[in-house]
């Protein structure tokens, strides 16, 4: 990876707001080290779940591979898993990075656009059953704050996906850097992958 690596951070209607700035507040603490590019259908306002808009730098058409791709959830991954020309973008696109990751019901568009296959993976305990059916060789993980497998790193539902980026500062630029992260914005993470607390939450939402 370059420094500063290159994050880009996947938005689209309905998208969660939390599962995209959560892991920005962490990344921005080393701006050094990590640089924040926001991809959307169009360069301009996209509409989260919440009502917040948030402003694309870029397009899906436009935007440059990066180092660190991360796809949030929220309700618009519905859609977006049965769409073929986003799912074509993203596969085309996320391939290439050094990392692909995502938060919440993001691993379903990733599974969808192909880029878990032979991976395992987790997704958000109220979605798990939804998320989990795509895909055709993915070993979902139900048990899991987040999930790495080799270039791949997919965390569970919404503030997991900060204890994700805790994790992922903490392997690139050791533990001392991701805890500094996390301290500055007084924010206590789950430092264990395995211990998940919503892994017996089942139901679809």
């Amino acid at each position: 990876m370059q420094i500063p690596r290159r994050v880009s951070i996947v938005l689209f209607g309905d998208f969660e707001l939390l599962d995209a700035f959560g892991p920005v507040q962490l990344f921005s603490r080393v701006p050094e080290e990590f640089s924040i590019t926001l991809v959307g259908p169009t360069a301009g306002p996209v509409r989260s779940r919440q009502g917040t808009h948030v402003t694309a730098d870029t397009s899906y058409a436009d935007a440059e591979t990066p180092d660190i791709a991360l796809v949030p959830g929220g309700i618009g991954t519905r859609g977006l898993v049965a769409d073929p020309s986003f799912l074509s973008w993203l596969g085309t696109w996320a391939r290439p990075a050094s990392l692909v990751t995502s938060v919440c019901t993001g691993s379903a568009l990733l599974a969808a656009a192909g880029l878990l296959e032979g991976y395992r993976a987790t997704s958000n305990k109220r979605a798990f059953d939804w998320a989990s059916s795509h895909g055709d060789n993915v070993t979902w993980v139900r048990e899991a704050r987040w999930v790495v497998d080799r270039d791949r790193w997919t965390s569970s539902g919404v503030t997991a996906g900060m204890d994700m980026t805790h994790a992922l500062i903490a392997d690139q630029l050791g533990a001392d850097a991701a805890a500094e992260a996390s301290a500055s914005i007084e924010y206590e993470p789950h430092t264990d992958p395995d211990a998940d607390p919503f892994a017996r939450v089942s139901r679809d939402a």
